[in-house]
């Protein structure tokens, strides 16, 4: 998919309008990003958005007319709230114009494994599984239970069973162990698999246990922290980068550069979910800004619409969500009452 590069000055610049229109944490930005499946990055009151075309522009227009909403009323900036931005993303009917531009082809691929028939729910999932099939390189970017790992190893497993490629190799950041996992007991496989058991889980399901078991004893189906994939040139593969949003620019530089001949890669990640410390860029970002215009490269982003859960698990997102915006409002206001009665007690007179 081709994605464009909007820039966005708000004028005029004022710190506390950004703040009502970013909202807590960056939270409205950040809804931005999972509902219509972009990045965005902010510097002042410049904004770089970075995403399929009909996305950017409605998230450039959101941004400018939320902006003007912000303009003091009485000495007063208005608070936008989450639900401003919901009503805006549903006025601009991008989702419905997302739904209907996924190809025909795209919507009739169909994924055979041992498990049966694995098909795509929704159109971007359907989009996803057309471009693995037609791209060396695909990157699957969003949020949680959109089907982005799952799908990448049923496309992975297809590819084995019609012998399209000779082995599956799975790899992910190890971010929590700093990458270093001597440590651990057991052999190069143990030491990984508690960060690998995504997508172990979906092996298991396509295949069976013991079929799994027989195929890594062959090495047919391998398993690698990202950190032991320097060097390597991988031929006649199908890679998954799990958790992608984890690496470093060099890493992921590192990753892009073992792919081989006859070789796939997918990469799946959500940019919202970085566990890198503060000062460290997401080798994922920095992927998607550099390798924008590479049209032989496939990106694909999923929004809170492509989101596949038990419904009650739905709900409770929701309820978490409230009550940390209502967490945050009580804070802001102690905050503010805390910061009046110093001033009150720093006046002249006071006791």
């Amino acid at each position: 998919m081709k994605i464009d590069t909007l820039e966005v000055s708000l004028e005029p610049a004022d710190n506390e309008r950004l703040k009502s229109l970013c909202g807590p944490f960056d939270d409205n930005i950040k809804q931005l990003e999972r509902r219509l499946g972009i990045e965005i990055n902010r510097r002042d009151n410049r904004f770089t958005l970075v995403g399929k075309a009909s996305c950017v522009e409605v998230a450039k227009d959101i941004l400018l007319t939320l902006y003007v909403d912000t303009a003091p009323m009485r000495g007063i900036i208005p608070d936008i709230e989450p639900d401003q931005i919901h009503l805006a993303i549903k006025e601009s009917g991008v989702l419905e114009q997302l739904a209907d531009s996924v190809p025909e082809y795209g919507k009739a691929v169909i994924i055979k494994t041992k498990r049966g028939m694995i098909k795509p729910r929704t159109p971007n999932q359907a989009q996803y599984i057309a471009n693995i099939l037609d791209h060396d390189i695909t990157f699957g970017v969003g949020p949680a239970g959109t089907g982005k790992t799952y799908l990448a190893v049923a496309a992975a497993v297809d590819a084995l069973e019609r012998q399209e490629i000779r082995r599956i190799l799975l790899t992910r950041p190890a971010v929590e162990a700093g990458e270093k996992l001597g440590f651990l007991p057991g052999d190069l496989s143990q030491k990984v698999d508690p960060y690998l058991r995504p997508l172990y889980d979906a092996l298991f399901e396509m295949l069976g246990f013991e079929r799994v078991e027989k195929l890594m004893e062959r090495n047919v189906i391998e398993v690698a922290p990202l950190a032991y994939m320097r060097g390597r040139t991988l031929n006649d593969a199908f890679i998954i980068l799990d958790e992608s949003q984890n690496t470093s620019i060099e890493q992921m530089k590192m990753f892009l550069t073992r792919i081989g001949f006859n070789s796939k890669a997918v990469i799946t990640g959500d940019i919202t979910q970085i566990d890198l410390p503060r000062h460290q860029k997401s080798g994922l970002r920095h992927a998607i800004e550099v390798l924008s215009n590479v049209d032989e490269i496939s990106f694909n982003f999923f929004h809170s619409e492509d989101v596949v859960r038990h419904p009650v698990v739905a709900r409770i997102v929701i309820a978490y969500e409230e009550w940390e915006a209502e967490d945050q409002k009580r804070k802001d206001a102690l905050a503010e009452q805390r910061k009046h009665e110093y001033q009150h007690s720093a006046e002249p007179g006071a006791l």
